[in-house]
Formats: C-alpha cells, structure tokens, sequence
C-alpha cells in the first residue's frame, strides 16, 4: 500500500544548490496537473532568489517507509533543538 490519495500531487519541486553528488535538494512546492491536462498549479513553500528549481515525478512512498521517514525527521529535530538549533 501507497500513501498516495487522490489528491496527491504530480509533482515536486525542488530548489538545488550545487550540481553532482554534491548538490543540495530542498523541497519547495509541489505541482498538480489542471483537469484539461493543459498545464499545471504550483503550490510553493518557498521561492528560492537563487539556484534552480527542478519538478520531479512524484512517487509515493510505501506506507511503512514514510512512518519511519517521519519518525526519523520528528528525532533530528529534536535533536537539532537540543543542539541550540531551530
């Protein structure tokens, strides 16, 4: 079983800094197709003033890898707090 729900989005967009293996993907937004399949809207997060924006098919996780990918983001944050971070 998949996460995805009707109203899943086609796809993500993503801010990159940086080219190869080095680069850094942030998630900005994600794009869902109109119902006249003529183009797209976008919801941002965030507009980046610099580096790319790259959309990417968005391919639903299993249900139990997102659980544990939540899971794994709620203990990095705390951590992070911990940390003196925000």
């Amino acid at each position: 079983m998949t996460t995805e729900s009707p109203n899943s989005p086609a796809f993500m967009l993503y801010r990159v800094d940086g080219n190869g293996p080095e680069a850094r993907w942030t998630r900005i937004g994600a794009a869902w197709a109109n119902k006249d399949r003529k183009g797209f809207n976008l919801l941002c997060d965030a507009v980046p003033l610099q580096g790319r924006i790259v959309m990417r098919a968005y391919t639903p996780k299993p249900k139990a890898q997102a659980e544990a990918d939540t899971d794994a983001d709620s203990k990095a944050a705390a951590s992070a707090r911990k940390a003196g971070g925000r």
